[in-house]
């Protein structure tokens, strides 16, 4: 108690105004913590910088025609592949030939035993002569009994009868004759020669066998320049490209010509092009596909029979068409899109349709616009509506060398078939059978001349042995240069024969002028004016070329004097 009742009294005596003051402050500090919390709320942190804009880079799209590649699974196939069989029964006495080699017309390649066509000679020829020697008799005969009987010393029945006998000697005579050549024929079928220049397969029936109807085929032999190539399409392709076509998505080529590439089991891509120069009348019951049929130059001999391949057909365009780079476009859960910045600079997600690749781009069917931009680079950071910094970049280039060099015009018939059936790629990346691949125009010039003087703008076109005539072969090698000259009447044309080594030379010469003639005649009938036009007496081959390089006609294109 001594203590509490102390302050106590202490208390009484400091009086009201104490009291008062005590109880002041302690209801001021409730307030003063209030006051404090609110200060410390009020001080905020200081608000993040907003991100900066996404950079990306993006090209403005441009509607414009393009071309258009289809691609198909074909066949090489020899354009005359001939079987060399035996057309007379007997002993094959030996093989001629190196088998797998190339072989000329009228080269020996099987040789019969020829001892039993002999003796069948001798004894046609026998029999001949015995017939002849009864005709002899019997005109002689007719002839004294034709004036007995006009001066009625016999009747006229013996005129008759020596009349008869006479022709019925003339008539064994003939038969007598005939059975002389066909010993000739068939002692000269012992001899079993090529038909046609080509590559020789391998030796079916072997020495000292006996060759009767049933073993008669000996070998073939098949002609490596041209070769085709057969290639097949569905109905439901070729509803769609007519499809496509009647509603304007689809160009055909001008004159429905249309270039043959084919790419080899590699990769690589055959250096010469051709042209469709068959279409089947109808689609087969079986398969239900669509032959067509292709003929490219084969010089070297580079393309077997029996070659898989793939045939890319040129000549197809798209017009207003819309191309973008392949990363350019993304895959969701609701199929492709791309990113697109609109006029304020912000980027948005939009949904496209794609068809063929061109390369490695990709053909846009829908969702896109002429003049909208599209991002090609820089996805990562892009959202809906958020702004962006865009790096404008110009449009990747089509592929160049697509359509290559022009390699002639397609027979007329093949092509307006081929025009109502080549099917629609179709399948466009999914698919992956027929990607597009845009082609660039032909150039002005032909390829290199195979004649090996390597300047770029000389071809050569080769002849058959014996032939003046061009083939389609040698009409395909001639497209690119008669484009070449009617795009520049400042160009000349030389044309330069080779006189062939084999055989009588001036037999030879007069063949060799007989083909460049023939090549300028080509040229002419394509209104090429005469004055472009420059021949070269023919020239002897030299060096190591074969017999088949002389065959030939250059065309080089020149600048004009």
């Amino acid at each position: 108690m001594g203590l509490s009742t102390d302050m106590a009294l202490r208390a009484r005596r400091a009086g009201p105004s104490r009291t008062v003051a005590a109880s002041s402050v302690r209801g001021l500090l409730p307030l003063l913590c209030a006051a404090v919390l609110l200060s410390a709320c009020s001080k905020s942190e200081p608000e993040k910088a907003a991100p900066p804009p996404a950079e990306v880079s993006a090209l403005t799209v441009k509607a414009q025609t393009v071309p258009v590649t289809y691609e198909f699974v074909g066949q090489t196939e020899s354009s005359q592949q001939v079987e060399i069989r035996a057309r007379v029964n007997g002993f094959l006495e030996r093989r001629v030939y190196t088998e797998g080699t190339f072989v000329e017309p009228g080269q020996v390649l099987f040789r019969m035993d020829v001892k039993p066509f002999e003796a069948s000679l001798k004894a046609a020829k026998a029999e001949l002569a015995q017939q002849q020697a009864r005709l002899a008799t019997a005109r002689a005969n007719l002839a004294r009994v034709k004036p007995l009987v006009a001066d009625n010393a016999l009747a006229v029945k013996d005129l008759d009868d020596a009349t008869g006998t006479e022709q019925a000697a003339a008539a064994a005579v003939e038969a007598a004759a005939a059975k002389v050549t066909d010993a000739q024929l068939n002692l000269g079928y012992t001899t079993i020669t090529s038909p046609v220049a080509g590559q020789s397969s391998f030796a079916k029936v072997q020495d000292g066998a006996y060759v009767n109807a049933e073993n008669s085929l000996l070998t073939y032999v098949a002609k490596l320049d041209p070769m085709r190539v057969n290639f097949s399409l569905s109905e439901n392709e070729s509803l769609r490209l007519q499809d496509e076509i009647a509603k304007g998505k689809l160009i055909k080529a001008p004159r429905d010509d249309y270039a043959v590439e084919l790419v080899l089991a590699d990769g690589s891509s055959f250096p010469a092009q051709g042209r469709i120069t068959f279409a089947d009348a109808s689609f087969s019951q079986e398969t239900g596909t669509f032959l067509l049929r292709a003929e490219l130059p084969n010089p070297k001999g580079e393309l077997r029979p029996g070659q898989f391949v793939r045939v890319k057909v040129h000549g197809f365009q798209r017009p207003n068409s819309i191309i973008v780079p392949q990363r350019a476009v993304q895959e969701g859960p609701r199929g492709e899109y791309v990113w697109v910045v609109d006029a304020e600079g912000k980027a948005s997600q939009r949904p496209v349709s794609v068809g063929d690749w061109m390369g490695d781009q990709w053909l846009v069917t829908g969702g896109l616009k002429d003049g909208e931009r599209v991002v090609v680079d820089g996805f990562m950071r892009l959202a809906p509506g958020a702004p962006v910094k865009v790096k404008d970049v110009p449009p990747e280039p089509l592929p160049e060398g697509a359509l290559g060099r022009q390699a002639g015009p397609t027979p007329a018939g093949a092509a307006a078939a081929a025009a109502s059936v080549m099917p629609n790629s179709g399948a466009g990346p999914a698919g992956g059978a027929a990607k597009a691949a845009a082609a660039s125009p032909p150039p002005a010039s032909a390829s290199a001349s195979p004649s090996g003087s390597g300047g770029a703008n000389d071809d050569a076109v080769y002849f058959d042995r014996g032939r003046t005539a061009l083939d389609a072969t040698g009409q395909v090698r001639l497209v690119a240069i008669i484009a070449a000259l009617k795009a520049k009447p400042e160009l000349r044309v030389v044309l330069h024969g080779y006189v062939d080594s084999s055989g009588d030379p001036k037999i030879n010469a007069a063949i060799a002028k007989r083909r460049a003639e023939a090549v300028r005649d080509a040229l002419l009938a394509a209104d090429v004016p005469a004055k472009q036009i420059e021949m070269k007496a023919p020239a002897n081959i030299v060096g190591g070329d074969s017999p088949a390089m002389a065959r030939r006609v250059d065309v080089i294109l020149a600048e004009a004097r």
